[in-house]
């Protein structure tokens, strides 16, 4: 389906989002609505409270404007931000782009990372739910996975290079917000290289360092990932590892995850996906999470551009000695609408 081949070409950045409506040379626009039905019921031990959940909402909604003048691109991305319960306007991303000749190119703005295999929007994504963290109020929030753009966006400068069967990025940057004389922040560095010098196969390298403002922390993350095409089959897998120093020692630990996803086309209309993804939060011996989750993702197309996918997860939450264990089924109905 469309949206599935943008996501593929976007992890190489060969696409930002699905395709335009072109509203003059120099201007096109696109974007989507993606709404959810959600439920979510946890497997508590004995004598705890239930933390079983049951929603209805519009998820995101972002608009997008993609401008080309010569050698060079602009992208200004905005959507509602209501991860706090309040709906806002928010620019998610606002960048330019200068492209040489030769392959080089030089992005300075407001942009995601090139990082990780669930780095798009909804609209560019095989199931509802990410593979990595808790996905709701259980055990906790994911401290490996770098999410989607709306939670990653940086604000620097980056340097591009693409030639026949690999391209590189280099960025130079800070967090979006952030200042780069606060305590504890630096400007952060990011590399991710990509190859594509085998047929059907995309394989991505990545290294990413980080000050987190305000806490003298560094975090070194490192992701790998490789994606095959097989006929009407996609096969997916990625591995990810994330060190973290900080001044208190009982908040260091080296944090690991994988998945493995394989993505099926019946038809035009009809496809499922299967994941299995685990996350190993080993902060230390009293905070330490493990996170292991299996996901089937049926998902139809309703029309060109309205999808529908259907999501069953089962997770495995096991927390620090002495907690409890915060297991958990999860389903879903996403309809996304994109422009």
């Amino acid at each position: 389906m469309k949206n599935k081949i943008l996501a593929l070409l976007a992890t190489i950045g060969l696409a930002s989002s699905v395709s335009a409506v072109e509203i003059n040379k120099n201007l096109s626009i696109n974007g989507f609505i993606d709404g959810s039905w959600q439920d979510r019921s946890e497997d508590h031990l004995t004598g705890t409270a239930s933390n079983d959940s049951q929603d209805v909402s519009l998820d995101e909604v972002e608009l997008n404007f993609l401008l080309n003048v010569g050698n060079v691109s602009g992208e200004i991305h905005l959507d509602n931000d209501n991860g706090a319960g309040v709906d806002n306007i928010n620019v998610e991303q606002a960048h330019f782009t200068y492209t040489l000749d030769n392959g080089l190119s030089i992005t300075f703005g407001r942009y995601g990372s090139k990082l990780g295999l669930e780095r798009e929007d909804p609209a560019g994504l095989y199931t509802f739910s990410r593979a990595y963290g808790d996905g709701g109020t259980g055990a906790g929030s994911s401290a490996i996975n770098y999410g989607d753009v709306d939670s990653l966006v940086r604000e620097g400068v980056a340097f591009g290079y693409a030639a026949e069967t690999f391209a590189l990025n280099v960025s130079l940057d800070q967090t979006a917000g952030d200042n780069l004389k606060d305590a504890g922040e630096g400007i952060n560095t990011e590399i991710a290289l990509s190859y594509t010098g085998v047929d059907n196969l995309i394989a991505n390298v990545g290294y990413r360092a980080e000050q987190v403002v305000g806490t003298n922390a560094d975090t070194d993350h490192i992701n790998v990932n490789a994606t095959y095409t097989m006929g009407k089959a996609l096969i997916a897998a990625e591995w990810q590892e994330a060190s973290n120093d900080t001044v208190a020692a009982a908040t260091n630990g080296d944090n690991e995850a994988y998945q493995f996803l394989v993505d099926y086309d019946f038809n035009d209309k009809l496809g499922a996906a299967i994941r299995y993804s685990n996350e190993d939060q080993d902060a230390d011996s009293t905070t330490g999470l493990e996170i292991s989750k299996f996901t089937i993702a049926p998902n139809y197309a309703i029309t060109d551009s309205l999808g529908l996918i259907v999501e069953y997860t089962t997770a495995d939450v096991d927390s620090a000695p002495g907690s409890q264990s915060d297991d958990y089924d999860f389903i879903a109905a996403e309809l996304t609408f994109t422009f």
